[in-house]
């Protein structure tokens, strides 16, 4: 097969991909990061206060904290995954590092956000809701966009999402040049 067709092969799967991921729904993103966005979360706040965790709600005290689907961030993870394979020329093994990198880092930054929050709740400080609404709002959009553009930088990434694919599929469709005159 020419290296154009595999390109163009590539291109087709990578998006195939994407579409078959989120057919189900964010469903996956949610079974997959839920669990591993709350217990560290529980773990983290028992060393400090008494708790209890039934379902997704941590009690302490008369308090509960509740880590909802917004607080896992199902389509932060989806938009970081549309990213990835929606870049060109990358193989699959470092595609996959790509992936669990950023994976990896928001799931840590979310942990760490939900924590500090949840401190700020716990002590019933004013500011709470405010912060709130701007980690949701702003800090969720801001950090995919620091994830994406660090991955960028290490893993020394030329092709830009989307925008190369479409360059490549515009070239791949205009009629060759006939080199014999």
């Amino acid at each position: 097969m020419k290296k154009e067709s595999k390109e163009l092969v590539g291109l087709f799967l990578r998006y195939i991909f994407l579409v078959l991921i989120v057919l189900p729904g964010f469903d996956i993103f949610y079974a997959i990061f839920l669990p591993l966005t709350k217990y560290p979360v529980f773990y983290f706040l028992q060393l400090f206060f008494s708790s209890n965790m039934v379902g997704n709600s941590i009690f302490i005290g008369s308090k509960v904290i509740e880590i909802v689907g917004a607080c896992v961030a199902g389509s932060a993870y989806y938009f970081l995954l549309i990213l990835n394979f929606a870049t060109p020329k990358i193989n699959a093994l470092k595609r996959i590092k790509m992936v669990l990198f950023a994976f990896i880092g928001f799931l840590i930054i979310n942990i760490i956000r939900i924590i500090f929050l949840s401190f700020i709740f716990l002590n019933n400080s004013p500011s709470f809701e405010i912060l709130h609404k701007t980690f949701w709002y702003l800090g969720g959009t801001l950090l995919v966009v620091f994830i994406w553009f660090l991955e960028v930088k290490v893993f020394r990434i030329e092709g830009i999402p989307f925008y190369s694919d479409v360059k490549k599929l515009y070239r791949s469709s205009r009629p060759k040049k006939n080199s014999k005159r």
